[in-house]
C-alpha cells in the first residue's frame, strides 16, 4: 500500500508539472497562444515553421554572430553589443539594430547605437547611429552605395584587405583605387550628421565617397555651402553674406 501511495504521489506531482509548462508554453490551448504581463530572458529566437531563424533579439552574453544562407559565422567584434538582428528568409542577414554602453576602469566611455539595413547579401545600404565617448559625441544618418553581391561577396573584402597588406604602402592606396573604379567597394554617400567640431553637416558624395557638396552650420550659426574637386579642395562657397545668393 506505501508504495502505491508513493506511486500517486509522484503521478499526481509529475502532472501538476506538466500543467504549469502546457500552460507557460501555451500548449493548452489550440492556437499554441501565452499572455504574458512580463518575461525575463536572455535570448528570443523569432523563427519561421521550419525553423529559419528571422529575428534574433539577444543579451550581450548569447549575442549571435552574422547569418548568411542559413550558417551562423562567428563575429568576435560584436562581443560587447546586445540588441537585434534581423534576417531574410534565405537565412542571411539582413539588418540589426546593435547597442551598448560603459565606463570602463580607466574612465573612458565606450557607448553607442546602431541601426542598419542591408542590401541583399551584402553590407548596410542605410544606417542611423550615435556613438559617444570622452572625446567626441558622434550622430548621424549614411546611406551608402554597395555593390550587387554578385560583384562583390562580403568574404571579398577579407580578402582585399589581405591582398592590400602584401602590397608596399606606396601601392596600396592604388589597389584600393582600381577597386573603386570598378564598382567593387561600398561608397558613402550621404552623410547628415554632426563634425568633431561641433558644426551640423550634410556631405554629398560622388561614387568614390568623395565630398563635393557639404552644407554646413558651426556651433556659432554660421551657415555656408561649399563645393569641392576630387583632391577635397574648396573651389566655391556660399554664405549668406556672399555675392552669389541671388
Amino acid at each position: 500500500m506505501s508504495q502505491l501511495r508513493t506511486f500517486f504521489a509522484g503521478a499526481t506531482t509529475m502532472a501538476a508539472a506538466l500543467a504549469a509548462i502546457m500552460t507557460l508554453t501555451g500548449s493548452a490551448d489550440p492556437g499554441r497562444r501565452a499572455s504574458f504581463d512580463e518575461i525575463t530572458v536572455g535570448r528570443i529566437n523569432i523563427v519561421e515553421p521550419d525553423g529559419t531563424k528571422r529575428i534574433v533579439i539577444s543579451n550581450k552574453a548569447q549575442f549571435p554572430g552574422d547569418f548568411m544562407q542559413g550558417k551562423e559565422r562567428a563575429r568576435p567584434d560584436r562581443s560587447s553589443f546586445a540588441g537585434m538582428i534581423f534576417i531574410n528568409e534565405e537565412g542571411t542577414e539582413n539588418g540589426g539594430f546593435l547597442q551598448k554602453g560603459s565606463i570602463g576602469a580607466d574612465g573612458k566611455i565606450a557607448s553607442g547605437l546602431s541601426l542598419t539595413f542591408d542590401r541583399f547579401r551584402q553590407d548596410q545600404a542605410l544606417q542611423l547611429l550615435t556613438n559617444d565617448s570622452a572625446v567626441h559625441q558622434q550622430t548621424a544618418i549614411k546611406i551608402n552605395d554597395v555593390p550587387m553581391y554578385s560583384t562583390t561577396a562580403i568574404a571579398d573584402y577579407a580578402r582585399f584587405r589581405q591582398e592590400a597588406g602584401k602590397l608596399p604602402e606606396a601601392e596600396q592606396r592604388a589597389y584600393w583605387d582600381k577597386l573603386a573604379d570598378e564598382g567593387r567597394l561600398s561608397q558613402n554617400r550621404i552623410w547628415l550628421g554632426n563634425t568633431i567640431g561641433k558644426s551640423s553637416t550634410l556631405q554629398l558624395k560622388d561614387a568614390k565617397g568623395r565630398v563635393r557638396m557639404m552644407l554646413m552650420v558651426t556651433p556659432e550659426g554660421k551657415a555656408e555651402i561649399q563645393m569641392l574637386d576630387e583632391q577635397g579642395k574648396v573651389t566655391k562657397s556660399i554664405t549668406p553674406g556672399s555675392a552669389d545668393q541671388a
